[in-house]
């Protein structure tokens, strides 16, 4: 008789990345998400299961069924430098306080592992005391906490670290754990978040292990289409009015594609820089075989562009959806919707689904007790 697998609840599911990376060692059992056209493409890839949509403050705890694992990417505008830093008790990020509620009023039902993922910038919010607080109350409802932050460039061409909070109710795996931390998934600035806690908190704080994954075989180059729709490309005057935005060193890594007849691509950003006193906007491109983080449409930064050189010439266009997506580890299988603009923003609002596979095999299925971790391995 096959064994049940563990289940798992994915609140702020957004197109259901979280639930592609759990696929092989955990059921869904129920996903929520507030945005329409996240909701709509969840249904279109997964239309054996619905999901809830609606807020989350608006969710009867009594209708969300008992899991083992429960799963949030709760909203980071409001903690990452682009969205202001206003912290967990502003309107987005403070969703979270919403998925805490239905928690709590599970009581004896409550999953017995929580993860939150979340940007980087959660640790430094507020002074650290968002984070604090975040960790606080799962330490004050009986939890053991930990953390990790996760750059989703070791497991695939994109430059994106986040934060993954797991907290557990009950007894720990014999190799869950380490004694110290490790400089890979528990850098300074994590360590340094652990020290501030209170001592009352530190006490239910525990160090999550992780296995390193094999090196990355595949860069940004691999994953990109050689030939994209006509209507892509930027004007030869606008791929020389970006190169005359690079600062020195920019442009002499373009000026050695170029010289280079292959083909080659490098990811471009617009940022602002302060220079000799004043604010300049200045185009940045690395040709390191890693893009930088993706972000929706309507993010702090300027969408990724990619400068493309082949036989002594440059184009320029924005990266695709479809790019995107493979970037976030989404196989072309995965159903985006029509429209870049409303593919963007489902794939850069998503979390990376290596990341969560790797969590999900190596450190979730083994906090549930479950047996499919190994063979899923």
């Amino acid at each position: 008789m096959a064994c049940s697998r563990p289940t798992f609840l994915e609140f702020f599911a957004g197109g259901g990345m979280a639930r592609q990376g759990l696929a092989d060692v955990f059921d869904c059992a129920f996903a929520n998400d507030l945005d329409p056209l996240k909701c709509a493409v969840y249904r279109t890839n997964f239309p054996d299961d619905d999901i809830v949509q609606g807020d989350v403050w608006n969710l009867d705890a009594s209708h969300v069924p008992a899991a083992d694992l429960a799963w949030a990417s709760f909203p980071c505008q409001d903690l990452s430098l682009a969205g202001g830093r206003r912290g967990l008790n502003a309107p987005r990020s403070g969703a979270f306080w919403g998925f805490w509620n239905v928690i709590e009023k599970q009581r004896n039902r409550a999953p017995k592992t929580i993860v939150i993922e979340n940007v980087a910038g959660l640790l430094s919010s507020h002074n650290g005391r968002d984070f604090t607080a975040l960790v606080t109350e799962f330490a004050d409802a009986g939890y053991r906490v930990g953390a990790m932050l996760i750059d989703a460039a070791i497991f695939s061409p994109q430059s994106r670290q986040r934060l993954f909070i797991i907290a557990h109710k009950g007894k720990l795996p014999l190799d869950a754990t380490n004694d110290y931390p490790d400089a890979v998934f528990h850098p300074a600035t994590l360590c340094s978040a652990v020290d501030a806690l209170p001592d009352q908190t530190r006490i239910a704080w525990v160090w999550w292990r992780l296995p390193y994954p094999p090196r990355r075989n595949a860069d940004l180059v691999s994953l990109l289409e050689r030939n994209p729709p006509d209507h892509s490309w930027r004007s030869d005057e606008a791929t020389q009015k970006l190169i005359a935005q690079m600062a020195s060193l920019h442009r002499q890594r373009v000026e050695a594609a170029l010289a280079d007849p292959k083909w080659n691509a490098g990811a471009v950003f617009r940022r602002i820089r302060l220079e000799k006193g004043g604010r300049i906007q200045r185009a940045e491109i690395r040709y390191d075989g890693i893009a930088g983080c993706l972000r929706t449409p309507a993010g702090g930064s300027s969408k990724q562009l990619l400068l493309v050189t082949e036989s002594g010439r440059a184009r320029l266009r924005p990266m695709l959806a479809r790019e995107a997506a493979r970037l976030m580890g989404l196989e072309d299988s995965y159903r985006l919707p029509p429209g870049e603009t409303n593919a963007l923003k489902v794939v850069g609002d998503g979390v990376s689904v290596p990341v969560v596979r790797w969590l999900g095999q190596h450190l979730l299925a083994p906090l549930a007790g479950s047996s499919t971790a190994k063979a899923a391995a």
